[in-house]
């Protein structure tokens, strides 16, 4: 039985522990039939549906359907043109599906042409246009890693991009960052000379644990921990918790007999999620399942469920803000 194949997650079956707590799923991605990892509207609606309250959903860049031609800085805005067809489409067709209320774009933020490619995806996106992810993730060993970053280095520091960064600021948008976590010290110079911009930070900063960081969660941890703590000292970012499950993170649930349960998937990694949250606060985290590509380790059903259980120790309102508040405002949600 292959990892990440539906016989393979429907080895654990759990349900709801709350299915009343309406979710704002703030990262999630598509491809088409023929993309890196197709993952359409149907299998969207499938997940969204199986049994948690998911009351909307965002959309992060994936490099999915870009234009095949044209200026190379427009291409990019195929994708959206993509994202926007399918959020109609499960409009139409699942009208009581989560709807995908946000689209995170791509975009070069080096390009002297930046406005023009932020008005293209404005107009592409049906009103759903919310912010930039141009990734900084650099991976120090590509072959050990499933999906490797090869952004440039040094990439944060240019003064360039962070032109473009503090662009999106000026424009009421965000700018996401997908990076590994020996980058975040990065991340947080960087929005410390950004500091009118809202940042995203995506997947914990990707703590690795494949190639040379293979077995040393522990030792990644505490340097991790200093980390974040200065990340959230910036006043303009927000984390989202979430993305643990890759397979580059190296917690090998992707190569089991089965899928983790809720409990198991607590056991591992509960520590990451509450130190974050601890340094941020509730109202600057949200909750997020990256799927598919988490997918080749659990089951969307099992992840929010420890969602749920990890929440159970904070207040109502701090619940409220993981699981939607936060998301509906840095995003910009109308729910």
């Amino acid at each position: 039985m292959e990892p990440g194949t539906q016989e393979w997650l429907d080895q654990v079956v759990e349900g709801p522990i709350d299915d009343l707590r309406a979710i704002v799923d703030p990262h999630h991605h598509l491809w088409p039939s023929d993309g890196a990892l197709p993952y359409g509207v149907d299998d969207l609606v499938g997940d969204t549906t199986g049994s948690h309250r998911v009351a909307a959903t965002v959309f992060i860049e994936c490099h999915a359907a870009y234009r095949p031609d044209g200026p190379e800085r427009l291409r990019p805005v195929g994708e959206t043109e993509f994202v926007a067809a399918a959020a109609d489409d499960l409009a139409v067709r699942h009208p009581d599906a989560a709807p995908i209320s946000g689209i995170v774009a791509h975009a070069d933020l080096t390009d002297d042409g930046l406005d023009e490619i932020l008005d293209a995806h404005e107009a592409a996106a049906g009103g759903r246009f919310r912010g930039i992810r141009d990734a900084l993730a650099r991976a120090l060993e590509p072959d050990a890693h499933m999906i490797p970053g090869g952004y440039a280095e040094g990439k944060s520091a240019d003064p360039a991009f962070r032109r473009g960064v503090e662009r999106l600021g000026v424009r009421g948008l965000t700018y996401d960052s997908w990076h590994y976590h020996h980058q975040n010290a990065d991340f947080a110079d960087l929005a410390r000379a950004v500091p009118e911009t809202t940042m995203v930070l995506d997947h914990f900063g990707t703590p690795v644990g494949v190639g040379r960081f293979a077995g040393r969660h522990d030792e990644i941890f505490e340097q991790w921990k200093l980390d974040i703590a200065q990340v959230a000292a910036c006043p303009n970012t927000v984390a989202k918790l979430g993305g643990l499950a890759m397979p580059d993170n190296g917690f090998g649930f992707h190569t089991a007999d089965k899928p983790p349960t809720s409990d198991e998937l607590l056991a591992a990694q509960r520590r990451w999620y509450e130190h974050a949250i601890e340094c941020f606060g509730p109202e600057r985290c949200m909750f997020e399942s990256n799927f598919p590509v988490d997918r080749f380790s659990l089951s969307y059903a099992v992840y929010w469920n420890a969602m749920q259980q990890l929440a159970a120790q904070y207040t109502e309102t701090e619940r409220d803000a993981m699981f939607a508040g936060t998301a509906r405002r840095v995003y910009r949600l109308e729910l």
